[in-house]
């Protein structure tokens, strides 16, 4: 491995592949499983029974809630939230005596976007930054910056803000988040921060 046992935690119970890059100050708890060649960032956390398939890269400060596979092809950027059993797929059209291993579909998942539990991510698009993806929903399309989707299939209802509160916009297209006060602009149906 590329870093040492005290640069990060990981319990008793999990196991780690070698060729694993883990960043300092990760917190890796029971029964999950680091595979080779991935890439984790520093102060992550990993929930129980959380799998990191081979080549997966998460960046720092991501958070993985119990219960979730994170596949092949999925890239998580900084300050990724990922919900309890939530979903992510990395084949179109799998079957069982196929093997499609050659066919994996990327994933990016931008910084501070939040994963909702339950909710399902169908492979090939990516998840805009600070993007909010509601409990159960399903994303089959890639989703923008700001968006708060929800539903199966997912369809966005909204924008949030980075601090993950609905954002209210005026009629001139302005909003403000009440937690820390940034100023939002939406045009042309993007949110972005006002500068």
């Amino acid at each position: 491995m590329e870093t040492t046992e005290q640069n990060y935690f990981a319990h008793e119970t999990s196991v780690i592949d070698e060729g694993c890059e883990i960043g300092a100050g990760t917190k890796i708890w029971h029964f999950s499983h680091i595979m080779e060649g991935c890439k984790i960032g520093e102060n992550c956390n990993l929930g129980q029974n959380v799998v990191i398939s081979p080549g997966v890269v998460l960046g720092n400060g991501v958070k993985i809630q119990n219960n979730v596979s994170v596949y092949t092809g999925v890239t998580c950027e900084d300050e990724v939230f990922l919900g309890p059993s939530c979903v992510f797929t990395n084949v179109m059209n799998p079957r069982s005596a196929v093997n499609r291993k050659h066919a994996y579909s990327r994933t990016k998942v931008g910084r501070g976007a939040t994963i909702g539990a339950n909710a399902t991510i169908v492979c090939g698009h990516d998840i805009g930054e600070y993007a909010f993806i509601g409990a159960g929903a399903v994303v089959t399309k890639s989703i923008k910056p700001f968006a708060l989707i929800v539903g199966n299939p997912g369809i966005q209802i909204g924008w949030m803000s980075r601090m993950g509160h609905r954002l209210q916009f005026d009629t001139t297209g302005h909003a403000r988040c009440p937690e820390s006060g940034e100023r939002y602009i939406l045009r042309q149906g993007h949110v972005s921060l006002e500068q």
